[in-house]
């Protein structure tokens, strides 16, 4: 087996995979989709973090990826469908660094409260402003939370324990967390709050959810966040608000358009605006949040590898497998259709082969046959398996 890891994915990570007998290759930046395609020839698992753009045409060139690891929560630089079709098993961290997330986010409402950044820049040039002019806590503030998943909700529970009143919105019905209140449109939240904050995923119709109309529905002199995704704001906007004083405040860690690696130039129209907080979309870079996605996701990729788990599979049918197997497990990933079990099942009877377990788990138009065997699953019988018309993908392990 052989993994490539781009964007300095931790060195946990590689450490499992290497202790699982897998051959590393590492890379410190993205690659654009040319690059990838190259660079694909005779990897096993891919590990990317947000900026690689996984396309139809890269999975479609190597037949033989069957692993791509998200070492990160969004999962929008895959084209999920094309590798639910080309029998890849994409794996994400949804819960790893979630903490980093809201703690950043937090320190921020109270560092945009304070004026701190004013502050910070007037001593360094020498001044002493010793003034409570414009700075307040955030006890009694209120909150608006829109999105809210693992993020939103913990952010809420923390928010909470600062005295602050939380609403929410969602697309989703979600249940809320402590005290929060749910509110039933963007307008509503926009309307009843002093801060918003934005944790949406990067699907495409989130593109330039907030814009102009938005930020004029915010409440005057609000502040504002964002640490989900760079294309859901329009910056332009975000500028415009700032620079009449209607929004008092942003902090903003993605951007529409990021460098590919550090060091490279980085320009935004927020940029050398008053207490405007720009991060190079560290909103997970913590050293306890890397650590824990690389060894979540890689333990993903050495799972399937090993004994074909694709347990919390972001676009796959989720079996959760004994690792301990006796003889051989053969694993069928196959077009949902009726009658495949039947037809595979009869080839192993052909072969005079006995079935020990079998597990079928379905998921929309795909489906994976785990079966375990005894001894006698030769390269024969699983050519006749991958000859049959539903099959996409056959793989044995033991």
């Amino acid at each position: 087996m052989k993994a490539l890891l781009l964007e300095n994915i931790h060195t946990d990570a590689v450490d499992l995979l290497r202790s699982r007998g897998v051959e590393v290759e590492t890379r410190k930046g993205a690659l654009d989709p040319t690059e990838l395609k190259d660079a694909l020839h005779g990897v096993d698992m891919l590990g990317i973090r947000s900026k690689t753009q996984v396309t139809r045409e890269v999975l479609e060139a190597h037949p033989q990826l069957q692993t791509i690891g998200a070492f990160c929560i969004g999962t929008n630089q895959i084209d999920l469908t094309a590798a639910t079709d080309t029998a890849t098993v994409v794996f994400n961290a949804p819960y790893s660094n979630t903490r980093s997330v809201v703690e950043l986010a937090m320190a921020e409402i109270i560092v945009m409260a304070r004026h701190l950044t004013d502050k910070n820049k007037a001593m360094h040039e020498g001044v002493w402003d010793k003034s409570a002019k414009g700075s307040h806590e955030v006890r009694g503030r209120t909150l608006g939370i829109v999105g809210y998943g693992n993020i939103g909700k913990q952010l809420s529970v923390l928010a909470e324990a600062f005295g602050m009143k939380v609403y929410f919105y969602d697309t989703v019905d979600r249940l809320s967390m402590g005290n929060a209140t749910k509110c039933d449109s963007l307008d509503e939240l926009l309307q009843s709050v002093e801060t918003v904050t934005l944790h949406v995923d990067g699907r495409p119709n989130n593109a330039n959810m907030f814009g102009r109309e938005q930020f004029r529905k915010m409440r005057p002199r609000s502040l504002f966040l964002n640490l989900s995704r760079g294309h859901v704001v329009d910056h332009e906007a975000l500028r415009e608000a700032l620079v009449s004083g209607h929004v008092a405040g942003a902090a903003v860690d993605v951007f529409p358009t990021e460098p590919k690696v550090a060091g490279d130039p980085f320009t935004s129209p927020l940029q050398g605006l008053p207490n405007v907080i720009l991060t190079p979309h560290v909103g997970g870079s913590t050293a306890e949040a890397q650590e824990n996605i690389g060894q979540f996701v890689a333990g993903k990729l050495v799972d399937y590898s090993r004994y074909g788990s694709t347990s919390l599979s972001v676009n796959f049918p989720e079996v959760q497998l004994d690792p301990e197997i006796v003889g051989t497990r053969l694993l069928h990933i196959h077009s949902n259709l009726p009658g495949v079990l039947a037809r595979v099942n009869s080839v192993l009877g052909e072969h005079g082969i006995n079935v020990d377990r079998q597990q079928l788990v379905t998921k929309g138009q795909t489906g994976y046959l785990v079966t375990d065997c005894g001894n006698g699953v030769t390269p024969e019988v699983v050519a006749a398996i991958e000859a049959l018309p539903e099959t996409i993908r056959v793989a044995t392990v033991s």
